[in-house]
């Protein structure tokens, strides 16, 4: 395997990128040149939407080829076009043989919610301190523990405590929410979401956690909950507030993550006609949003 690198300019990205896949490489990779420097940028997105940026003010892309002369001779029709002015070729290299099971799994360390509380992909032994475990996999359904959403909801529900509620995780993914609330003490538990993947992946996560749970589509989600958690992006949460605020049991909790600082107040307004939403906890840009519902709420229709 050999990989052909570059610089661009951001708006090179998608031309060069268009280029790589004609010049049939097998991947192609970009990257901000200045990471981890001063002039590093943040980029964020939402998936469905288009991207913000096709790529950062300095891009490094880096594209994977089968053969060296395949690599080469990309790299020399690449440089004879008008569209790579501006842009600087680093080279080709070859790509040293791995394991790559292990070095996917070395990426894949235990992480902290609290002190003791960890979320520990199989291979991994536990951390001496950790009291609550959810072992959990990287796989196709989000949610691994790894992204700041994630993280602060299952703070949420390790610092307010679900014991005994039933308790409702709205675009379950992975089913991480659910099986936290269940090592919290939640006794009923719905998990539903859109995508059949994520349905049966919730399922083998809660088997291999040793919870019971329901897992299923939306249509699953009845009646009412002392805890809604739903760890989507702003767009939809806004789009379902009435839904969602619907679920939550006087006095109960809803708590709302995938929200970009920035887009607090949308939120807010979003869901003033039912529940007065709060930041509740940040980190790396992103917020969680909790509202508790009054002692009086509107029916399910």
């Amino acid at each position: 395997m050999f990989e052909l690198c570059l610089l661009c300019p951001e708006d090179r990205v998608d031309l060069l990128s268009d280029a790589l896949d004609a010049l049939d490489a097998l991947s192609v990779s970009v990257e901000d040149a200045d990471a981890q420097t001063p002039a590093e940028q943040a980029l964020f997105g939402e998936p469905g939407m288009p991207p913000p940026k096709d790529g950062w003010q300095r891009s490094r892309m880096v594209a994977l080829f089968a053969q060296e002369s395949h690599a080469q001779e990309a790299a020399a029709l690449l440089c004879a076009q008008d569209f790579f002015e501006a842009c600087q070729m680093l080279g080709v290299q070859e790509v040293a043989d791995q394991d790559w099971v292990r070095l996917t799994q070395s990426q894949f360390a235990p992480v902290e919610i609290t002190p003791d509380f960890w979320i520990v992909p199989t291979w991994h032994e536990p951390p001496a301190q950790a009291r609550h475990i959810i072992r959990l996999d990287p796989g196709l359904a989000f949610g691994t523990g790894t992204h700041p959403t994630t993280r602060m909801c299952l703070r949420w529900i390790a610092r307010h405590g679900v014991q005994g509620q039933r308790v409702l995780d709205y675009g379950c993914g992975s089913g991480i929410l659910a099986i936290g609330a269940a090592k919290y003490g939640a006794t009923q538990i719905d998990a539903v979401d859109i995508d059949d993947a994520a349905v049966t992946s919730t399922e083998l996560n809660a088997h291999a956690n040793n919870v019971h749970l329901q897992a299923g589509l939306p249509d699953k989600a009845q009646g009412l909950y002392q805890t809604v958690l739903a760890n989507i992006l702003a767009t939809p949460l806004k789009v379902l507030a009435p839904l969602l605020c619907a679920h939550v049991v006087p006095t109960g909790s809803l708590v709302l993550a995938g929200i970009l600082e920035r887009q607090a107040d949308e939120l807010k307004a979003a869901y003033a006609p039912w529940l007065a939403l709060e930041v509740a906890d940040s980190e790396d840009g992103w917020i969680l949003m909790t509202a508790q519902s009054p002692t009086t709420t509107s029916v399910l229709p």
